[in-house]
């Protein structure tokens, strides 16, 4: 039977972390990091299959969704070191991690300095350096001063190819819907930290096994910068979609197939 959602767990008084793990107890675990400006509901498309196969921890990362965000500005340890935290407050030992942009780098962390706390991992649509960094202080100003209704037919723009938005709009109103009601303050404090982050140098101290999945017309996190981090890591495959940055919600089959095939083979 799927265990029972654990909601809002209070980490340590000052973290406060909401996470949902589904799935029988017996299958192996999988973490999942959302994106920037999403909640844990981004890896709805996927659950079905995942959860049939793993037993699936899903998050949101802090300052989105229903976790608290800090008082003090924070970086990408932080970040990942909020799954090891989630991770220990939900006993889980080891697992295979999963992440989206902002949740790829996150895990690019993860398997430099907590190896040993995972099994595989796949970065998708993700960058080791997401820049530059005036667009995001632009983006920054932009929704500091008119709030995320500012910004979230942009970014939806690049998150969706214009075929998928013509043809398959209603599709993607929960994702707009995320993006509406994403704090604003959570949101800037994010995207300083993934302003901040430059993780090239990680790349080749990584040992672990990766699969890094682009989309052909993301604008965003492009497909040559997911090509440039699967060659820097020793070993890692290389897959691209036919999509872009939201990969997962517009072709779920094909991206949660890549991710089963890959996370099996260990």
């Amino acid at each position: 039977m799927p265990t029972k959602p654990m909601v809002e767990p209070t980490i340590e008084p000052t973290r406060k972390l909401h996470y949902v793990i589904e799935g029988q107890a017996d299958k192996p675990v999988l973490v999942m990091s959302n994106s920037l400006g999403t909640t844990l509901d981004m890896w709805a498309p996927q659950m079905p299959a995942l959860t049939a196969r793993f037993r699936v921890l899903r998050y949101d990362t802090r300052g989105h969704g229903r976790s608290a965000l800090p008082s003090a500005s924070f970086g990408m340890r932080d970040l990942a070191e909020d799954v090891i935290a989630i991770m220990d407050h939900a006993g889980i030992d080891k697992a295979h991690f999963c992440g989206l942009s902002m949740g790829g780098m996150t895990g690019m962390y993860l398997a430099r300095h907590h190896a040993e706390r995972f099994g595989r991992f796949v970065f998708a649509n993700t960058a080791a350096l997401i820049g530059p960094e005036s667009v995001w202080n632009t983006r920054i100003e932009t929704v500091r001063r008119d709030g995320m209704a500012a910004i979230v037919d942009g970014v939806l723009a690049r998150w969706f190819t214009d075929h998928y938005v013509l043809t398959r709009r209603d599709e993607f109103d929960p994702v707009r819907r995320m993006l509406e009601t994403t704090s604003p303050e959570g949101y800037t404090a994010n995207c300083a930290a993934v302003r901040d982050a430059d993780l090239r140098a990680l790349l080749p101290e990584i040992s672990a096994s990766v699969l890094v999945i682009a989309g052909e017309q993301d604008l965003a996190t492009t497909a040559a910068q997911g090509l440039d981090v699967a060659r820097a890591i020793p070993g890692a495959e290389y897959l691209a979609l036919a999509a872009a940055h939201l990969s997962n919600w517009e072709l779920p089959e094909a991206f949660g197939n890549a991710v089963i095939g890959f996370l099996r083979q260990g």
